[in-house]
């Protein structure tokens, strides 16, 4: 077994260079949609933050004299849904149980089809034409 046979990231023999680089797609793709997900867990939190802050700013008012104020923003905006229906968890677990989960199942399952399972080999093959070989930095694996 050659260095090549043994590498997850290595094009597996006979896999043409249009399904890589379709592969690839899928992949970027897929990377895309991950920074969405972090996206909303960030929309998430500042979400739970601003709650949170609004919360202590109503004491604040209500500490300063200012009961009916502190009274209209807790009932109206402490812990209202910024969705009809749905807290920002229920957002996040919504998008993860219904886009997430499924797209990430799909790219795995066009990669065990097409190319073994190997991951991200256009973005390997890619690395490999850009390196300077034999300088330090530049190894082609760790």
């Amino acid at each position: 077994m050659t260095d090549q046979d043994n590498d997850s990231h290595s094009r597996p023999e006979g896999l043409g260079d249009a399904t890589v680089e379709a592969l690839g797609a899928v992949s970027e793709a897929l990377e895309w949609v991950e920074r969405a997900r972090g996206e909303l867990y960030s929309f998430h939190q500042l979400m739970g933050r601003a709650d949170l802050l609004l919360g202590e700013a109503c004491d604040k008012l209500r500490d300063a004299g200012h009961a009916s104020a502190a009274e209209r923003l807790e009932s109206e905006l402490v812990g209202r849904n910024v969705l009809y229906g749905r807290w920002t968890f229920q957002i996040v677990e919504d998008f993860d149980d219904n886009y997430w989960s499924v797209f990430r199942d799909h790219e795995r399952r066009v990669r065990d089809e097409l190319a073994q399972g190997r991951r991200h080999v256009f973005e390997s093959e890619m690395k490999e034409r850009r390196r300077t070989q034999g300088n330090s930095g530049h190894e082609r694996r760790p």
